[in-house]
């Protein structure tokens, strides 16, 4: 049995949905919290819970024993953790939700995982966002990150160390996967390709911070999914057993890029407004995906303008826009 917590999220959904296919037994784990719009949560689920072998557990992970009910230890072949409170500017504004879902989760998940006699594999989720603020690039799984740029950043980052003591003390085989800004249908509202998208249908204005010179290493779901699945059943073998790899598109574009492919998907006209830099915001993201491709065969072919159009189709018969 595989327990897939954030099942109701967009990457946990997309996971979800490729395993409860292949007929693979899954307890999805997610609280439906109102950081967005929980109704699209629930049309996820609405989604897997179709599959026959997808049970849906609504619990908070950070809470005492949430992960117990929902499965026992003993049943657990697997565990895929991608709950996390997400978004660098919300943690300027509420910090501690992000100490509670990603610090006291993540360790509420290794605990899990610890009494987890049948065991595996646990794969979690990182974040670009460890690398910190830099101009350079492609950036590896063995560059220091040791300068987070937001306090989201650091949570992530603390994870994987946490996940570093775990696998040295108790021999928990452990895959962290940072992903590059993945985007596509199901997506999060917060994220900039839907917002912008949302605005420029409406002929409201978009503000583009760093005038639009920020560059993201943009990856498509379709793409990402797949090798979540395929890093699952590959668990390390290593001393101690766990591994960090890069899950990114290997080929950065800028907002300005963003906004011109939504531009051409929707057939019309952004209005532009351009606004210095956040704070929490890094210049750049450029994932190095060396690794992935020798693991996983993992070789991204959506392009931006692809993977773009894609979404603004969806969106259009979500919102009947």
């Amino acid at each position: 049995m595989i327990v897939l917590t954030g099942a109701a999220g967009f990457i946990g959904f997309h996971v979800a949905r490729r395993l409860g296919a292949a007929g693979r037994s899954i307890v999805g784990v997610d609280s439906l919290n109102s950081y967005y719009d929980p109704a699209l949560k629930r049309a996820r689920l609405d989604i897997l819970c179709e599959f026959p072998t997808f049970r849906f557990v609504e619990a908070d992970i950070a809470a005492e024993g949430a992960l117990e009910a929902a499965l026992a230890p003993r049943d657990v072949g697997a565990i895929i953790h991608l709950a996390a409170q997400a978004g660098v500017r919300h943690s300027l504004e509420a910090p501690f939700e992000y100490e509670r879902a990603n610090l006291a989760g993540h360790l509420r998940v290794l605990e899990y995982a610890r009494g987890s006699e049948n065991l595996k594999h646990l794969v979690y989720a990182s974040s670009s966002s460890v690398y910190g603020d830099r101009a350079d690039g492609p950036f590896r799984e063995t560059d220091r990150c040791d300068a987070p740029a937001s306090l989201y950043a650091a949570t992530k980052r603390s994870c994987e160390l946490m996940s570093e003591t775990y696998a040295r003390l108790f021999a928990i085989p452990q895959t962290g996967l940072r992903f590059f800004t993945v985007y596509g249908p199901f997506g999060r509202p917060d994220m900039a390709y839907w917002t912008f998208t949302k605005k420029i249908l409406a002929g409201e204005e978009v503000t583009l911070y760093g005038e639009g010179r920020l560059a993201r290493d943009f990856t498509y779901i379709d793409d990402m999914a797949p090798a979540i699945v395929r890093a699952l059943d590959l668990p390390p073998a290593d001393v101690p057993p766990h591994r960090i790899v890069n899950l990114g598109n290997h080929k950065p574009h800028t907002v300005l890029d963003l906004v011109a492919a939504i531009e051409l998907a929707t057939g019309k006209t952004a209005k532009r407004v351009l606004a210095p830099r956040n704070a929490v915001e890094v210049q750049s993201t450029f994932a190095d995906i060396t690794r992935a491709r020798a693991l996983y065969e993992f070789e991204p072919s959506t392009s931006l303008h692809d993977g773009v159009a894609r979404f603004v189709s969806w969106y259009r018969q979500y919102t009947n826009s």
